[in-house]
């Protein structure tokens, strides 16, 4: 596999996404219907536009850097319901993480892919039988 792998709890897979992506701190223009945002962004510029964005990707500089994990919470805390990824230095034992904090799916590169197959992943798949917190709440 080459270019970017997409892991969600069904597997693998190859970037299914055609449309162009805008950096959020360039601003948003009206017609955008994807955006990336890095750990530094401010997403409550994005209120009022989400509706209409179709995908947010998230940047993870590296695997410590967890700001991604706040981010994508507050997105979804704000109300976005559409595609939410998370993008770069995320591992497979960061994935329950990511799905509980309101990812959909994480684009890794193939070097990545190699080295943690889908089976390391797909240990991690079952992320919403090992959400204490969910259970204490529910």
């Amino acid at each position: 596999m080459t270019g970017a792998v997409i892991v969600t709890d069904a597997g693998f897979a190859a970037d299914d996404w055609r449309g162009s992506r805008l950096p959020l701190g360039d601003g948003l223009p009206a017609n955008a219907e994807a955006v990336d945002v890095v750990p530094v962004d401010d997403v409550a510029t994005l209120a009022g536009h989400l509706d209409r964005l179709s995908l947010i990707r998230v940047a993870f500089p590296n695997s410590a850097d967890g700001r991604g994990f706040t981010l994508a919470r507050r997105l979804r805390a704000m109300g976005y319901r559409g595609r939410l990824r998370a993008a770069g230095h995320v591992l497979a034992d960061q994935y329950a993480m990511a799905r509980r904090a309101g990812f959909d799916e994480v684009e890794i590169d193939a070097d990545l892919a190699a080295r943690q197959p889908w089976e390391q992943w797909q240990a991690r798949a079952d992320w919403q039988a090992h959400d204490y917190q969910a259970r204490l709440r529910g």
